[in-house]
């Protein structure tokens, strides 16, 4: 164990944060396959096996879960440091974990979120994997659910509306999909087509970015947020919400971190923002035109 590398152990985290090969390649930029060999090494050196492996993913042994616990402990302590050093010298980071269309709003009015003369940077973290903020992965998420741990504190933002979108004047007996790959698929409106038209999709994307795009382009309908598909003026909904999708949403802190005066300030403006949006986020405002 004294000559095992960190970044393996950092590998480790991702296939069990992401249970399997594919999240962890997404956020590494290594393939499946190294993926795969690295961690046969690792349990090799350890001499544990820290996975059982299936054609649906990785799940975590008791080995593999001790291991977890350890290793985000000591990414807890290493988090600590990091903010102590930040904030005692050139200012310190704020991290923001959320999900694409979030994260895209959040980019599209990133001067409400950040202004000049501020001391800190912003890091944003995008990604439809649920924000670890226990472990202080993250300083600042944004979450479907009110968070279940209890050393996290939640503001609740409003409700969140899903649609059907064609591209505007589109034929609507089309009955073509475009979606997201159901490996990639982890939000419960990417899983939507797949439970209910899997036999209609008609092209596969691996992120929700291209979603918009594809149905522009004409290749299919798509299920979106409505804040999303109501802003693009080449979009248009097909019938009624999709209640069955329509969720809470939350902005989440770590409650020791929260009152830290450049978390304190983010979290702050990001509330701002989004409230600011709360009927278009919940579907009540008509497309543009």
């Amino acid at each position: 164990m004294k000559n095992t590398q960190w970044d393996s152990f950092q590998l480790f985290l991702q296939v069990a944060r992401f249970g399997g090969l594919t999240g962890a390649s997404a956020s590494s930029g290594l393939s499946p396959a190294t993926i795969g060999r690295r961690m046969l090494d690792l349990e090799h050196e350890i001499g544990k096996a820290l996975f059982v492996r299936s054609q649906t993913g990785y799940s975590l042994t008791v080995d593999g879960q001790v291991l977890l616990d350890h290793l985000q402990d000591m990414e807890a302590a290493a988090r600590k440091v990091d903010a102590w050093r930040q904030a005692s010298s050139v200012g310190a980071t704020v991290r923001i974990a959320a999900g694409t269309w979030i994260a895209w709003l959040l980019t599209e009015n990133f001067a409400a979120v950040r202004k000049p003369g501020d001391a800190f940077a912003v890091s944003l973290t995008i990604g439809e994997a649920r924000a670890n903020l226990n472990y202080r992965e993250s300083d600042i998420g944004i979450r479907a659910f009110e968070p279940e741990e209890g050393n996290l504190a939640a503001r609740l933002l409003g409700e969140v509306a899903y649609a059907v979108y064609v591209r505007r004047n589109a034929d609507g007996t089309d009955e073509r999909w475009v979606a997201v790959a159901e490996e990639d698929a982890i939000s419960n409106y990417l899983r939507w087509p797949h439970r209910n038209a899997a036999g209609s999709i008609a092209a596969t994307v691996n992120r929700p970015r291209s979603l918009p795009e594809l149905v522009r382009a004409g290749a299919g309908k798509a299920v979106l947020p409505c804040f999303v598909g109501d802003l693009d003026p080449e979009l248009q909904r097909l019938g009624s919400e999709l209640p069955e999708l329509r969720h809470r949403q939350w902005i989440v802190m770590n409650s020791e971190d929260r009152h830290r005066p450049e978390i304190r300030t983010v979290a702050d403006r990001m509330t701002r923002l989004l409230k600011s949006h709360v009927d278009l986020f919940a579907g009540k405002r008509s497309s543009r035109s």
